[in-house]
């Protein structure tokens, strides 16, 4: 599961960002929870993810990969599994100073993989940033044609009567 992401040294940089790898995508541990809340919870006061407690993550860890610069999460991303044939990519958040460097497709790669190696043959995400997915070969569906379960996030969402997240589906066959 652990894969090397390496940088574009040429791609302009924010100055907070680290612009040379190797980095690793790596499974995440509970050691891990506190910087993932923080990346998550970040997005999450802008209104674009979701809350999330040290109780949800630590419950579910093992959906998550993280990319590590000095002992932080800048970057995160789960796999979230409903059945035997679909999961859903969720979670993803990359630290803003991080941004436009591969990271969170090397995220998504990573899981793709994981799912393909788990049979898995579909996989949706629920997301504001159509353009990234959409470059990762995910398509625009609508939300009655995915599992029902992945709706129970939705029940405590303050924006769950007027959702304007947008599904998309990817197959992996």
């Amino acid at each position: 599961m652990n894969q090397l992401v390496t940088l574009n040294p040429a791609a302009p940089a924010p100055r907070t960002a680290f612009t040379e790898g190797p980095l690793l995508v790596r499974p995440a541990t509970l050691r891990d929870v506190p910087s993932i809340i923080s990346l998550i919870n970040l997005f999450a006061a802008k209104g674009i993810m979701l809350p999330r407690t040290e109780f949800e993550l630590a419950e579910n860890i093992r959906d998550f990969v993280v990319i590590k610069h000095q002992d932080q999460a800048v970057a995160c991303c789960a796999l979230h599994i409903y059945s035997t044939t679909a999961a859903e990519i969720r979670s993803l958040a990359v630290d803003p100073g991080w941004q436009s460097h591969g990271l969170g497709r090397n995220l998504v790669g990573a899981l793709e993989t994981q799912a393909r190696e788990l049979g898995i043959t579909s996989l949706f995400a629920f997301t504001y940033v159509e353009s990234f997915f959409s470059k990762l070969g995910y398509r625009i569906v609508d939300r009655s044609l995915l599992p029902s379960k992945a709706w129970k996030d939705c029940l405590r969402c303050p924006k769950f009567q007027a959702c304007d997240e947008i599904a998309m589906l990817k197959s992996l066959e």
